[in-house]
């Protein structure tokens, strides 16, 4: 949804007055903090004996805790959720990579709320609900971005970002380079209400840190991903530490609403501290999607208050709604969330008995894995897959039984009450399967790959994106963010599915590697009825080192520069397209690997 700039002026120049009229001091502006992978168990504050986070525990202490706060175990499916109000399969995301992590545009996201209501609004870091415009922030009601799309980076020194949709050299270490960015956003707008979406990336993996923050753990004794993971997490404390200031300096802190959760379990600290919780990332116990949540808002909430109801991410959406008096927008779809507000002000008497349920998708087709979580119950229906879930095959017929526990007093689910309490079970599970059936019903697809916005031109397409036969495969196994296609083959193809919004002619530049043997074979791509015939030429994608501190992260995370190759333009007509490249049966042997295409629209005078 988007709004005349006359519309935002107005709606902005008024905001004050309404605001003024009710006693307070004008719409508050919202730093909204997002860490990735960091579990519960992650803070000083939660008992980690390890760890010193003084400047998120001070926000914890001096604001709201919300001691029973539920998500996704795992990235994007959390960010749908916290971006809309809504469970995120019915956003369309599904998943963390190949087009399952994007969110449909037609959703109306918080960014969207707030800047019809005249807020500037920025997302700052990792976004990770749709790879190409419309999908990205951009097109999701954010005024400004800086960072990058898709579940992670290889690189968090000196690494290459985006600024709105255009690639911009980075220096220094990551997640100071996006508090210097949020910094700048803050104070740039400091007399006008701002909402800052800061989403950091770390301490997500690979395991990169300076050094300063790895050696504290390291010379303990742990292990290098635990050394450097929770340096990372003592690097981010720093970094609210120098937000929390900022706000200090502009006289902001008191007119500002301060959130800060992380968007699933823990991961690599959860095997030495996890608060006594079972699972971490991408499990459905409770380790796996309990995690922190601090609200900040001294000019509206002086004490220092913890909740304990059950509240989850589906809420963020309607409370910050409330607490801003911000309307909802036209086209708004239904919300599964509800506003925090009441608990906030201590106003607990009616509030809800609430079921929570979490989904971690596999395919467009999955029940399981999942939870059913009540005040007193979790129930836990789990498919086995080499990373708790996440991973597992497609296969619903292989999810065990259903699982129940008591979590007030067994909190860390060591005794299965399934068979003691069948009723329970055929309750709490009956309630599941009507919530599936009903997140479902709009259907799930991998959506296509929208061309020809202008605000975005050059358009990638990732190998991660593609469909693809034979015997190629990842070169890391799964297919997440900045891998790439290999042993292709002749005869076999690659297909990206396309939405052409602007018909037109477009050039094409191939990314790839391809050995010597392979300087004789031609490159048949077509679109349509377009084809492209071009010869390849031999390309050696050269290496580049990464500082990473764990062997896995060196085996798992690579960067290459790779080779370029013109393919030539085609003319694409609009509507929906399959794009596909094909190497012809009659090939030489010899390895061939892709990484992207670079889709350019040409001018219309061209």
């Amino acid at each position: 949804m988007r709004i005349s700039a006359a519309l935002r002026f107005l709606t902005l120049l008024l905001a004050p007055f309404l605001y003024f009229s009710s006693g307070l001091a004008g719409p508050p502006n919202v730093l909204l903090i997002l860490t990735d992978d960091q579990g519960y168990g992650d803070l000083s504050l939660h008992g980690n004996a390890h760890l010193n986070t003084p400047h998120l525990d001070k926000l914890g202490r001096n604001g709201i805790q919300f001691e029973r706060f539920y998500v996704n175990s795992f990235c994007a499916p959390t960010r749908a959720a916290l971006l809309t109000g809504r469970y995120p399969v019915r956003t369309g995301t599904h998943g963390v990579t190949h087009n399952r992590e994007t969110m449909r545009s037609n959703e109306v996201t918080i960014g969207e709320a707030f800047q019809a209501a005249g807020y500037r609004t920025t997302c700052i870091g990792k976004w990770h609900n749709g790879e190409q415009y419309p999908y990205t922030p951009p097109g999701q009601g954010f005024d400004e971005f800086f960072g990058f799309h898709n579940g992670h980076i290889n690189n968090y020194f000196h690494t290459k970002l985006l600024r709105g949709s255009k690639p911009v050299e980075t220096s220094g270490y990551i997640t100071d380079t996006l508090t210097d960015e949020a910094l700048r956003f803050i104070r740039e707008n400091r007399r006008s209400p701002f909402f800052c979406y800061l989403a950091y990336n770390a301490p997500h993996s690979p395991y990169q840190v300076p050094d300063k923050y790895y050696d504290r753990f390291a010379s303990r004794g742990f292990d290098p991903s635990v050394s450097a993971f929770w340096g990372m997490v003592e690097n981010i404390d720093d970094n609210v530490g120098r937000l929390l200031q900022e706000l200090d300096a502009q006289q902001l802190a008191e007119n500002t609403i301060v959130l800060f959760l992380t968007d699933n379990g823990g991961t690599a600290g959860v095997k030495i501290y996890n608060a006594g919780m079972r699972g971490g990332k991408t499990s459905v116990h409770e380790g796996g999607s309990r995690v922190p949540l601090f609200v900040r808002f001294p000019q509206r909430f002086k004490a220092p208050r913890t909740v304990t109801q059950l509240t989850s991410h589906i809420d963020l959406l309607p409370t910050l709604m409330e607490l801003c008096g911000v309307g909802r927008p036209e086209n708004s779809l239904a919300l599964d969330g509800m506003s925090l507000v009441p608990l906030m002000e201590g106003r607990e008497e009616n509030w809800p008995q609430r079921t929570l349920f979490t989904h971690n998708p596999i395919s467009e087709t999955n029940r399981y894995p999942g939870a059913v979580r009540t005040e007193q119950y979790r129930l836990v229906r789990e498919i086995k897959g080499p990373q708790g879930g996440s991973s597992a095959r497609p296969n619903d017929g292989s999810a065990p039984p259903w699982q129940l526990y008591d979590m007030l007093s067994d909190p860390g689910e060591k005794q299965d009450l399934a068979s003691q309490k069948p009723d329970i079970v055929a309750d709490l599970s009956a309630r599941y399967e009507a919530w599936i059936d009903d997140i479902f019903d709009d259907g799930l697809e991998r959506l296509p790959i929208q061309i020809g916005h202008l605000q975005e031109n050059p358009v990638t397409l990732h190998a991660p994106q593609a469909t693809f036969d034979g015997k190629q495969h990842f070169f890391s196994g799964p297919g997440f963010a900045h891998d790439w296609l290999t042993n292709w083959t002749a005869g076999e193809t690659i297909s990206f599915d396309l939405e052409v919004v602007t018909p037109g002619k477009y050039s094409l530049l191939f990314r790839y590697g391809a050995e010597p043997s392979l300087a004789a074979a031609t490159l048949e791509t077509s679109c349509g009825r377009q084809q492209l015939l071009t010869p390849l030429i031999p390309a050696t994608p050269e290496a580049i080192a990464l500082p990473h501190r764990d062997e896995r992260g060196r085996a798992r995370y690579n960067n290459r520069r790779w080779g370029e190759l013109e393919l030539g333009a085609m003319q694409l007509p609009s509507g929906r397209q399959t794009l596909r490249m094909h190497l012809p049966s009659g090939a030489p042997k010899g390895q061939l690997d892709f990484k992207e295409l670079q889709l350019t629209r040409k001018p219309t005078s061209d």
